[in-house]
């Protein structure tokens, strides 16, 4: 038989993952190593060499993309259809078995999956019902307990009170959501899995079915299944399927999400012989990135261990950028992108990489001044976000009481009573006598409403009114501000515990930040609010870069994982902000994030920038920031800094005039001088070291006796002369 067309693309390691005898197998593989590849040829020898039927392959991706185009590829190397190949992601595939055994499940033939929002909704109105208050049993809060537990394996009676009250309330409301679901035959996305697992648990003979039917089961992304998808493998293979898992340990970057990297290592204990493969030969990258990437990652103690290489060149250096601001950091990068269309360059060759949303409005304005279109990849422009919206909405109707779309989006946001029944009838007096919903609704709180729904709506008329009235003496800043905390929006997002609720605060607090940087144009006669809410309007319209095919890409770095870009910039390296300040303290939390920076690092191909900000306005407040501790982790002869830091020893420059000048001089101007002893807020007591700049960009280094030597912006920094 001809193997060739199987393995003649594949190198010595991608051969011997792919020709292994039926033994388990983990691959290893790194980053930009071929894993794809790998999964197909090993479908394709197993089909046309092994002489398996395509029926007695399951396959397992974690998107319905990658499983698509698996099964796209492997027909295209066998030049025949595989229509009986099992290709799905985890919920793909428990949504077919559940369908062919609804019985032997315990569900209704036709049940109905629910998503995310839809099971939020329906735990909504189960509180409602119950006459449980949802100010304190949070809706989201409950949905994140009911599906961590579910992802566990675990049902309402597998669970422990362990004495706590609250505990308990939660136990009883899992208990009555999941007894709504049952007679309405509903399934959530967790009871797919969970459902698929207690299926096999509970018929023997049906697990050995398809335990029979299955010889192999391929398995890509390995190193982010979670507890209930671990489960399921190991109890569909048993001692007769073949498992073949393809992961990254060095890539696990969702434990928030309940993905355990610690199941590469489990796997080796649950399947004893497993024979191990690694893939380390890189065809993405350069050699410098490479080497970057392996030595910050090499910091991680608790990993299986490999080394990225490649036959190619070693390429440019990576560029180090340490800017005043975030705005500088933004021009820096849109510079360097102008710079690489002006060479003939595709825009959506270039990503820029964040660790956290809000991080994106700066650098979008940045690229709308400059008139580069651009696409946010996998998340909304930042005043599309629903956050955003219902802030704006609040502010337009403090400025506008007759703006319906306003009024209807926050009238019951955060809930206050104010439920469909009551704006009905207010849209039906709006109706019938060609008013606004406001008008509407002061006419029928006084004539129309009950008294606990009419208290409602007069109590959130006068909310309205009472935040025009607090916020009018007030600058732009402050009138965001005031209004995003006396709204109640920061409130409610404070009751998500999840990482959704946090950056939605981190969001508001970014639209506080856009607030004080914003400058009205002064051709237009316009209030400050009102230039700024059209500012935003605009901002979030249809014309920018949606229609544009060739744009540049912004994205988190969660988002990024799989993607590959010839240019990427890495913004935000600040400790504090990546590793992000609630992972330093954690050991598991800082391996985490150095997993996403490898992940970033190595999303670039050709070229490479990382930038940080010695002074960063995030989420409302300034904060004087210092290196990330991964920048310290890529050996020196890799990175090249774009402007390099000025030390003491060295003389200083005028940088428009390239001429040496007296520091004294600039520092005289600014009404300090070396060796003097200053005060910050935040750092305590310092002596000044250097001085370097002019006017908005003026710096000095300072050694605070606590926290060591610091450069900071003396427009910003608030500093004390003793």
């Amino acid at each position: 038989m001809d193997v060739t067309p199987i393995l003649d693309t594949l190198n010595d390691a991608q051969r011997e993952a792919v020709t292994a005898p039926a033994e388990p197998m983990l691959v290893i593989a790194g980053a930009g190593s071929g894993k794809t590849r790998v999964l197909v040829h090993r479908a394709a020898w197993l089909i046309d060499v092994e002489g398996v039927p395509p029926q007695g392959l399951l396959a397992v991706t974690f998107t319905n993309k990658a499983a698509a185009e698996m099964r796209g590829r492997i027909e295209t190397l066998l030049k025949l259809p595989v229509n009986p190949l099992w290709i799905g992601t985890f919920h793909g595939l428990a949504h077919r078995l559940l369908r062919r055994h609804w019985r032997e499940a315990g569900l209704p033939q036709g049940f109905q999956i629910i998503d995310a929002d839809d099971q939020l909704r329906l735990i909504k109105r189960l509180l409602k019902n119950l006459e449980v208050d949802d100010s304190r049993w949070v809706p989201r809060e409950i949905q994140y307990f009911i599906n961590g537990q579910k992802d566990e394996g675990l049902r309402p009676e597998h669970l422990d009170d362990e004495r706590d009250p609250d505990r308990r309330q939660m136990i009883e409301l899992y208990k009555a959501y999941e007894a709504v679901c049952e007679r309405g035959g509903l399934v959530d996305f967790a009871e797919l899995l969970l459902a698929a697992h207690e299926l096999f648990r509970d018929n023997a003979e049906l697990l050995g079915h398809y335990r029979r039917r299955f010889q192999h089961l391929l398995v890509d992304e390995f190193q982010d299944t979670n507890a209930i998808q671990y489960a399921w493998l190991r109890l569909l293979a048993g001692d007769q399927s073949v498992p073949f898992v393809v992961g990254d340990d060095d890539q696990s970057i969702y434990r928030w999400r309940g993905a355990r990297v610690e199941h590469i290592h489990q796997f080796q204990r649950d399947f004893p012989g497993t024979r191990v493969v690694k893939l380390e030969q890189n065809y993405r990258s350069t050699g410098t990135i490479l080497n970057a990437a392996n030595a910050v990652i090499a910091n991680n103690g608790s990993r299986m261990g490999k080394n990225l290489w490649t036959e190619g060149v070693d390429g440019e250096p990576i560029r180090l950028y340490a800017a005043y601001n975030e705005r500088d950091e933004a021009d820096f990068v849109v510079a360097r992108l102008r710079d690489w269309i002006d060479q003939g360059n595709l825009r959506a060759d270039a990503a820029i990489l964040y660790r956290s949303n809000a991080q994106s409005r700066v650098l979008e304005e940045g690229l709308i001044n400059a008139r580069i279109p651009y696409r946010v990849y996998g998340g909304l422009r930042f005043f599309e976000r629903a956050e955003i919206k219902d802030a704006l909405a609040y502010l337009r109707l403090t400025v506008n009481r007759d703006d319906d779309a306003s009024f209807e989006r926050i009238v019951n946001r955060p809930t206050r009573g104010i439920g469909a029944r009551t704006v009905e009838a207010m849209r039906a007096y709006a109706r019938a006598n060609a008013c606004s919903m406001w008008r509407a609704a002061g006419a029928v709180a006084s004539d129309t409403l009950s008294g606990r729904a009419a208290s409602s709506v007069s109590a959130f008329m006068q909310l309205i009114e009472k935040l025009a009235h607090e916020t009018e003496t007030l600058d732009l800043e402050d009138k965001v501000d005031h209004v995003v905390h006396a709204s109640g929006l920061i409130d409610l997002f404070k009751k998500d515990k999840g990482e959704r609720g946090e950056t939605r605060i981190e969001n508001l607090m970014e639209l506080v930040s856009a607030a004080k940087g914003f400058e009205p144009d002064p051709a237009e006669d316009m209030a400050p609010l009102d230039a700024f809410l059209a500012h935003a309007a605009l901002e979030a319209g249809e014309g920018q870069a949606n229609a544009w095919d060739d744009c540049v890409q912004l994205m988190t770095m969660h988002s990024a994982k799989g993607l590959e870009f010839p240019l990427v910039f890495l913004c935000g390296m600040e400790d504090g902000l990546f590793p992000h300040q609630r992972s330093i303290n954690d050991p598991n939390g800082l391996e985490e994030e150095r997993r996403l920076c490898y992940v970033g690092i190595t999303r670039a191909m050709q070229a490479l920038y990382v930038t940080y900000a010695e002074q960063r306005r995030l989420h409302g407040m300034d904060n004087f920031s210092v290196p990330s501790r991964f920048i310290a982790e890529i050996p020196e002869e890799h990175v090249e800094e774009v402007r390099p830091k000025v030390s003491v020893s060295r003389p200083l420059r005028n940088a428009g005039a390239g001429r040496p000048r007296s520091p004294s001089n600039g520092m005289a101007e600014a009404g300090v001088r070396l060796g003097q002893r200053v005060r910050h807020g935040k750092f305590g007591d310092g002596v000044v070291l250097n001085y370097e700049g002019q006017g908005a960009h003026a710096r000095v280094e300072v050694n605070f006796e606590n926290v060591g030597t610091k450069w900071l912006v003396l427009s910003y920094a608030n500093l004390d002369l003793m």
